[in-house]
């Protein structure tokens, strides 16, 4: 029976046969992703399948170059205009064309240059003292649990007491002079800084720390491999901050018993009422400060070209 069986042949219906099995009907729509409908497409409809939509963007978009000096010039404008229509008492807020001509008055008799000289040493100094020690205690707490111990409450007790309370007893420490005014500068700078790598630093993931067990890496080459990259990003946020920190403080302690500095040249202003030597000042600051977060700004990205983030 199997033999005959074997022999035998399944021979194709007929075109226009009758057959007991019905044919297979072409295939509907599929049901994609959300609910969506698809069309099929191939031998049975004869449809191309409709192309793919674009994604939407989400993020920010593409940086242009100079544009954050877009803000700054509309403020300008809007003083100008301001100025301009009679709308600001030049008593009380002096124009830009004013500010503009006493600034080449103070650059004439060498007062601005002088001044200017003097506030960025100050600043310089209590910015670099600041970050190195900083940076220095952010590493002892974060390695070390008894540098932890030893260093963490102290700078979080610190952290709390604002520097400009501290002042008379630096002054009662240090006196009136540059070593007071550069100390209190550093205060804040350190302060920051330590916050913002200790945090990073504490952050790296501990599977990276125990696969550099595990290769037997050197401490010197733990610290290169791991911890310097894990702790950059947070080392940069505490950088631009104690930027900010450095002039905040340098305005206050320019006018305690200065005597040289911007801030000494608008406290005089002030005796004989010139806010045009004010706005200088002030300006002056404004541009130091921005220029100086644009350059802590550039530093990152080249330093951080590694990430993807929204900033670009």
């Amino acid at each position: 029976m199997s033999e005959a069986l074997t022999g035998l042949r399944v021979q194709p219906p007929a075109p226009g046969a009758v057959t007991d099995r019905p044919e297979a009907p072409a295939p509907a729509a599929v049901t994609g992703r959300l609910g969506t409908a698809v069309e099929p497409s191939g031998p049975y409809t004869g449809r191309r399948r409709p192309a793919a939509r674009k994604a939407r963007r989400l993020g920010p978009g593409r940086g242009v170059p100079f544009g954050r000096l877009l803000g700054p010039a509309l403020l300008i404008a809007v003083w100008w205009a301001a100025s301009a229509a009679g709308v600001l008492d030049p008593r009380i807020l002096s124009g830009p064309g004013t500010v503009i001509a006493t600034a080449g008055d103070l650059m004439a008799d060498g007062r601005l240059q002088g001044n200017v000289l003097i506030s960025l040493q100050r600043a310089g100094l209590g910015l670099l003292f600041g970050v190195v020690t900083g940076v220095a205690a952010a590493v002892l707490a974060g390695l070390s649990r008894t540098g932890e111990y030893l260093v963490d409450g102290p700078l979080q007790i610190k952290r709390a007491i604002p520097s400009l309370a501290m002042l008379p007893l630096l002054i009662l420490w240090l006196g009136i002079g540059e070593q007071m005014k550069v100390t209190v500068i550093a205060l804040g700078v350190a302060v920051n800084m330590y916050i913002n790598t200790y945090a990073s630093l504490t952050s790296i993931d501990s599977r990276h720390v125990e696969l550099a067990e595990v290769l037997g890496l050197s401490r010197w080459r733990f610290l290169r491999k791991v911890v310097l990259p894990g702790s950059l990003p947070g080392f940069f946020v505490g950088l631009r901050l104690g930027v900010t920190s450095a002039w905040l403080g340098l305005i206050v302690v320019e006018q305690i018993n200065a005597t040289s500095g911007i801030g000494y040249m608008m406290f005089q202003a002030q005796q004989y009422a010139q806010s045009d030597v004010i706005i200088v000042g002030l300006v002056a600051y404004g541009i130091f400060g921005f220029s100086s977060d644009a350059l802590v700004r550039a530093i990152e990205r080249r330093a951080l070209s590694w990430r993807r983030t929204l900033a670009g």
